[in-house]
Order: C-alpha cells, then structure tokens, then sequence
C-alpha cells in the first residue's frame, strides 16, 4: 500500500508546487490562515477520521471540490490541529474530542462537523458557498 500513500501525499501538496512560504517564519496559526485563504472551500481534516470523510462526501455530493489538507500526512500537522484545536475551541492534541473536521468556506471558519451539519440542516450552507464562488446554482 505503498503506492497508496505516496500518491496522497503527492496528491496533497508536492514539495515542487508548496509555496515558498519559510517554515521557520510561518506560525502553525499564520498557516492555517494562510492555507484557509487559498480555496473556496478548505477542510482540515485527517484521512482515517469518518467524520471527515462525511464532510467531504457532503461537499462532493453538492458538486463542490474542496481543497482538504490531511494533517496526518503534514509533516506540521500536529502544530496544524493545535491551532485549529484553539480556533474551534477543541479538545485537540491530548483533549477528549477530535478537532477535526474543521472547514473554512471564502476563508472564513464555519467550524467542525456540528457547525457545517446545522448550516446544511438550516438552509445557510448553500448561500455560503455561493457567496465564496464554490458553487453555481
């Protein structure tokens, strides 16, 4: 399985295409935010979590693309799911519940799964990713 996970990786962020942003300079939060503002639609999320998979499955099934950053495969990751951990207000690294998923929709914080459920539930989800480009209907 190998070639698996090489492909992820690959598929997640080749070293030739990562911006030429220094690792030393850039915060794991300042990178968040960063990352955040690059697509439409940004998941955070870790690619053995089902409730990630659920979110980006939702996300898929509307006709939207996001771009998902998987922290486990991130050699920063674990800095990555701290920041995300005090965004969200998470337990985190070391806390009782996961962060992630954590989705970023025109680069604003929706939130984890609760959050962008509720807004799919309540009707305000659409008009988010319209508002951001990420949707067209």
């Amino acid at each position: 399985m190998q070639y698996g996970a090489a492909a992820e990786q690959a598929w997640y962020m080749p070293a030739a295409m990562a911006p030429a942003v220094s690792a030393a300079v850039e915060t794991a939060a300042e990178r968040v935010e960063r990352l955040a503002s690059e697509s439409a639609v940004v998941v955070f999320s870790v690619s053995s979590c089902c409730m990630c998979h659920a979110v980006k499955r939702l996300f898929c099934g509307m006709g939207v693309h996001p771009t998902v950053h998987e922290l486990d495969l991130d050699p920063r990751g674990r800095e990555l799911e701290r920041a995300l951990a005090r965004l969200v207000g998470g337990g985190g690294v070391g806390g009782v519940a996961p962060v992630v998923p954590v989705v970023f929709i025109g680069g604003k914080l929706v939130g984890a799964m609760d959050r962008v459920m509720a807004a799919h539930i309540n009707g305000s989800l659409v008009p988010l990713l319209k508002e951001a480009g990420a949707l067209w209907l």
